[in-house]
């Protein structure tokens, strides 16, 4: 059996130095032209053959001595719009943009556990995909990897983020539902706008609006079971152009959350009467385009529990740490509708430099253990190939 601790830790300063450089130049969803072409370089630099998807989506290939089952490894590379506040040397060089979710730290730890693994690839059966994956932030990067077919010969997917709420070095690895379902709406009111001081004479959209906002709340409180989890937010509201007019049009922006792929599939049409039904009471008229974004993130449980297991072997118990399943989602739970899948979350927390949350302009990460994530990346490939994990 090949233990994958020590040879994370002949990397290790290799992945620093990779993080950083990809801090330096972060780049947007579904442009992350020279993020690409690094990743695409280190991987030619290993004899890891490459297959390219889209512009910027990276698949590396490693064909393992003899014949097996095949793994993904997955990690994503879209930075975020926002301007980064941290005085570092590796702080971002790009106006505007920023690794503010730690998808560099994903980046640079899949590019070692490449590494570590096209060490052993004469003793390693089957095959390992790595996904260089764009566009996670904007939920379009893991469907252009699962339309071109790349997970159709898949027989399990991993994957990690590093996470801020975790003290450094801890991971969270649990079976089930991890990172709720997203999906968006946009309901457009129409009315009869008119003077403020004539508002008989008017359908106000404005009142209706508002009506809707408020009824729309209803959802959790009135239609979803208590035991069950449900997020229905109204996130933009724009309706109205001036103090002594009633607004004609209004135009309402939300989101909805949970873990329930049932309740996903009810929400649009519980929407839709509610509105409909709020706007008849006001003489107004409301049309919706609703969106479903990602799935749930599912664990799966058997490779769930030999991920932990991976933890406990490689750094003990203490290891291991549990957190609540999240509300935030994850276009990883596309692949998971492919192949049996793991989400983990790689504690990188600490009360210096990494105490922001993500999306923070001061986001940072505590770099001395993004070894075990490279480790447990590898290690999982390694047990799921050869079965050493059963």
């Amino acid at each position: 059996m090949v233990c994958f601790k020590e040879l994370a830790q002949e990397v290790k300063e290799e992945v620093i130095a990779w993080r950083r450089d990809f801090h330096r130049h972060p780049e947007v969803s579904m442009k992350e032209f020279r993020t690409a072409e690094r990743v695409e370089e280190e991987l030619r630099k290993l004899g890891i053959a490459v297959r390219r998807h889209g512009d910027t989506a990276i698949i590396g290939i490693l064909e393992g001595a003899k014949p097996g089952k095949t793994v993904a490894l997955r990690a994503d590379m879209d930075a975020l719009s926002l301007t980064e506040e941290n005085d570092v040397p590796y702080a971002s060089e790009v106006e505007g943009v920023m690794h503010a979710c730690g998808h560099d730290a994903h980046v640079a730890t899949l590019l070692g556990a490449a590494k570590v693994l096209s060490k052993v690839r004469d003793r390693l059966p089957g095959k390992v995909k790595f996904f260089f994956q764009p566009g996670e932030e904007v939920a379009q990067g893991a469907k252009l990897i699962v339309e071109a077919g790349e997970m159709d010969d898949v027989d399990a997917v991993f994957g990690i983020h590093v996470w801020a709420d975790l003290p450094a070095g801890r991971v969270s690895v649990e079976p089930g539902p991890r990172m709720a379902f997203c999906d968006m709406f946009k309901i457009q009111i129409t009315g009869k706008g008119g003077h403020a001081a004539q508002p008989h004479r008017t359908v106000d959209a404005v009142v209706a609006a508002a009506a809707t906002v408020m009824n729309l709340q209803s959802i959790v409180s009135r239609e979803v079971s208590p035991l069950d989890s449900l997020v229905v937010t109204i996130g933009k509201m724009d309706v109205g152009t001036r103090w002594n007019i009633i607004a004609g049009k209004g135009t309402l922006e939300g989101t909805v959350r949970g873990f329930d792929p049932e309740l996903q599939a009810q929400a649009p049409g519980i929407i839709e009467r509610i509105m409909k039904g709020t706007a008849a009471t006001y003489r107004a008229e409301a049309e919706m385009e609703y969106a479903k974004l990602t799935p749930v993130t599912m664990n799966d449980p058997e490779l769930t529990e030999m991920a932990a297991d991976i933890m406990r072997r490689l750094y003990g118990e203490e290891s291991l740490a549990s957190i609540p399943k999240q509300t935030g989602s994850e276009d990883f739970a596309f692949y998971c509708e492919k192949a049996p899948g793991v989400f983990a979350f790689l504690g990188v927390g600490n009360e210096t430099n990494a105490c922001y949350p993500h999306h923070h302009p001061k986001f940072d990460i505590e770099e001395d253990v993004l070894d075990r994530g490279v480790a447990l990346y590898a290690q999982f490939a390694w047990d799921f190939l050869t079965g050493a994990g059963k």
